[in-house]
């Protein structure tokens, strides 16, 4: 479910041209908040 939550995520970010990288910052900083 995590994994799934994260590539919707990282889908849409990449949609509006946002770096992989800081799609995955964003994704593990919602994990540890």
């Amino acid at each position: 479910n995590r994994l799934k939550r994260h590539r919707a995520v990282a889908t849409r970010y990449d949609k509006l041209a946002v770096r992989y990288e800081a799609t995955i910052l964003v994704a593990a900083l919602n994990e540890w908040l």
